[in-house]
């Protein structure tokens, strides 16, 4: 649990929030690795529905902020104007920050210097000191106003129109121009574009791109369903949701739109595999899009379907603290023991999408650092590194199995292979293992054992694996529990609770829960995602019985070792995570299930 801070004592000296709810909020910051004030009073308003200006004020005071009080309903038109004036004189993309942070300029103060005082709701807000890059005013005061004040303000200066036909306009506006492609007759293609010019699709193209990244979707999937209807779906938290539907549009006409937005595709090209990317700033940051476009097959066979997914690439959601990683205990001190040794193989195995990229991520900043020289070799590069020199794969010039090779002339101390996919890529991983490298790699096995079988088979002798292996860890996602509507786990899942391994008198104390209705804070019960994990660390034991396998990989036996010496089998990091609170049964047995 994070220290107790100053700022909680203050809040419960003043009654605000009382010692249990302040323990609350400590241990949800030391979960994220955080611990200053604002994030505490954030955790406090969001999380728990505490008054926003009981916490705010004295986080206001708590910074030495003054207060500025003001009643809407008896300002004069000529100060809403000027404030208006002061707003409309920021670039419009920073204006669109401030009022979505709540914070507007309110008037000029004259002294020695003009100073712009400007109102916040959260007045330690970062943003504003991007106001003298943005504007006239080069010395500005931040002071603390109520959110209802400044929500009543708001509405004067800036109210609220229909949310999507704003997000049109917003998208409309960072359109891009696109070089025209020569075209071929393959459809009226002269038709599609004066459909494309009718109607509003490139801004609802570029409407989609921003709103996956604000609501932290993973994906975009755009799907034709009939003849004049396309479905939008944004993957979240593992999950499609329906952004939109498109009806009255054709399909081709969509598929048009993307393919000229986007770099690396032909657009006039409707029957075969095509991939491409696509950059955008969103909320001033460089977001990154990977296409992928696939034909499909409709009723109307005379027709050019074809589906979309595009991967939202968001720097700002690769973890580079282990911490936040959320490995129980045990995992953590074996995986942290394994990737602080000079040379072996760390390996992460599941599914696709259990979140093996995100840890071997957190696990190469970890070690990165000026001493050390860090190659890659991914196909594709989705995120950009710092401190490693990442090897972008090209099937033409540079395979992925040349990659590798050169990899070994390279004088790396840290390698991080994307995939093992072969006896090929197995060796090589094997070779830098042996030969004093730290080597970080992914596989596709559903448990950690069976990863040792699989290279195994892949001809990997023995005595390599034994000797060359540090740790193997198996992971799923699940999706955790929203906090504010999750409900007690009722009487009807009591038999799903005892199939899965918990006993009566855990039910009994109401430590289970499962997911609610659903509220503003999440989707459908859940927000966010946790890991559940085995983590086979390679003891002198396991080793041994790596070693003196036979003609087969005797699994039940490494697992039997391991869970004796502390390992928890994904099943049973699912049940801890449970009891916990964080996640649901569902999500346990559905992750779980194929194991």
């Amino acid at each position: 649990m994070a220290k107790r801070s100053r700022f909680g004592e203050l809040l419960v000296q003043k009654e605000i929030i009382d010692n249990t709810l302040l323990d609350k909020v400590l241990h949800i910051q030391s979960e994220e690795g955080t611990s200053n004030p604002t994030r505490m009073a954030d955790i406090i308003v969001s999380d728990f529905n505490i008054n926003h200006h009981a916490v705010y004020s004295n986080l206001a005071s708590f910074y030495a902020f003054r207060e500025i009080e003001i009643d809407v309903s008896i300002l004069s038109e000529k100060q809403i104007k000027q404030i208006k004036n002061f707003l409309d004189s920021f670039p419009d993309e920073f204006k669109n920050q401030l009022l979505f942070k709540r914070i507007l300029p309110y008037q000029i103060q004259k002294g020695r210097t003009t100073t712009l005082v400007v109102l916040a709701a959260d007045p330690t807000e970062r943003i504003v000191e991007k106001i003298p890059a943005n504007s006239e005013y080069k010395k500005y005061e931040v002071a603390y106003c109520k959110l209802s004040s400044l929500n009543e303000l708001l509405e004067l200066i800036a109210p609220k129109s229909n949310e999507f036909l704003d997000l049109l306009k917003e998208a409309s506006e960072q359109i891009e121009d696109v070089e025209e492609k020569s075209k071929k007759a393959l459809v009226d293609e002269y038709a599609l574009d004066d459909e494309i010019n009718k109607s509003l699709l490139v801004s609802l193209f570029e409407a989609c791109l921003i709103e996956s990244v604000r609501k932290g979707a993973s994906d975009v999937h755009i799907i034709p369903d009939e003849a004049d209807s396309v479905d939008f779906l944004f993957r979240t938290d593992g999950k499609l949701h329906s952004w939109r539907r498109q009806d009255r549009t054709s399909p081709e006409a969509v598929s048009a739109v993307i393919k000229d937005r986007t770099s690396g595709v032909d657009r006039f090209e409707r029957g075969t595999a095509q991939d491409g990317f696509i950059q955008r700033m969103v909320d001033g940051h460089l977001i990154r899009y990977r296409v992928s476009i696939v034909p499909i097959t409709s009723s109307e066979y005379e027709r050019s379907f074809e589906s979309v997914v595009i991967r939202v690439i968001d720097d700002r959601n690769v973890i580079t603290d282990l911490r936040k990683l959320g490995f129980q205990k045990k995992a953590e001190e074996d995986f942290v023991k394994s990737i602080s040794k000079s040379k072996g193989i760390v390996l992460v195995t599941g599914p696709t999408g259990s979140g093996k990229s995100t840890t071997l991520m957190a696990a190469l900043y970890h070690t990165i650092n000026p001493t050390v020289n860090v190659l890659t070799c991914e196909d594709p590069v989705e995120y950009h590194i710092r401190g490693a020199r990442q090897i972008k794969i090209d099937n033409y010039k540079l395979t992925f199995e040349g990659a590798i090779r050169s990899i070994l002339r390279h004088d790396p101390d840290i390698v991080m292979v994307g995939e093992i996919r072969d006896k090929i890529t197995a060796d090589t991983a094997i070779k830098l293992a042996n030969t004093g490298h730290l080597t970080f790699s992914t596989l596709h096995t559903n448990d950690a054992p069976s990863a040792i079988s699989r290279l195994f088979k892949m001809g990997v002798e023995t005595f390599l694996l034994a000797y060359a292996i540090n740790i193997i860890v198996a992971q799923r996602l699940v999706r955790k529990l929203c906090k504010k509507c999750r409900i007690p786990l009722t009487k009807i899942k009591y038999k799903a609770a005892l199939n899965i391994g918990f006993t009566q008198e855990e039910i009994d104390k109401g430590v289970i829960f499962e997911a609610g209705p659903g509220c503003k804070k999440c989707s459908d019960g859940y927000k966010g995602r946790v890991n559940i994990c085995e983590a086979l660390y390679f003891t002198p034991e396991v080793r041994k019985a790596v070693l003196e396998s036979g003609d087969e990989i005797d699994e039940d036996k490494i697992r039997k070792i391991a869970e004796g010496q502390g390992m928890l089998s994904t099943l049973e990091s699912g049940l801890d995570r449970i009891r916990n609170g964080l996640t649901s049964i569902e999500e346990v047995t559905y992750a779980t299930s194929e194991d």
